[in-house]
């Protein structure tokens, strides 16, 4: 039996309560771009093929959760240029800047208007 080829795109699905808000913040804050609008799904590219499905709950296979035990790990060249830029847009609970050694990071987390935890990180390390 052949294995048929492999996925040409990644999508992460999130639950939302407040789907215009969901999006405004992707859009406006994290300046993600929309790739595919199915209506009540909409899909954000945020790098090569992995994306972000932002779901209104009363439509998709979930429900919303007050839990969200989902993190939006983000990689980018400039973490602190990221931290002062979500500080100062008075985020809910932005992290202070940590670094862990062990996996060769430094990064903050923060949450985003659903609930749902982001961290912004970079290495501190080549090859991590």
């Amino acid at each position: 039996m052949i294995r048929p080829d492999g996925p040409t795109l990644a999508i992460t699905f999130i639950y939302c309560r407040d789907l215009p808000r969901a999006m405004r913040f992707y859009e406006d804050v994290m300046g993600l771009a929309l790739a595919i609008d199915q209506g009540w799904c909409k899909i954000y590219r945020l790098c090569g093929a992995a994306h972000l499905g932002l779901v209104d709950e009363t439509r998709g296979m979930h429900r919303w959760a007050e839990e969200k035990p989902v993190q939006i790990c983000l990689r980018v060249a400039d973490v602190d240029g990221w931290y002062a830029y979500i500080k100062g847009l008075q985020a809910e609970a932005v992290s202070e800047m940590f670094e862990n050694d062990t996996l060769g990071i430094r990064a903050f987390v923060f949450d985003d208007p659903e609930g749902y935890q982001i961290e912004i990180q970079s290495t501190i390390r080549a090859g991590t």
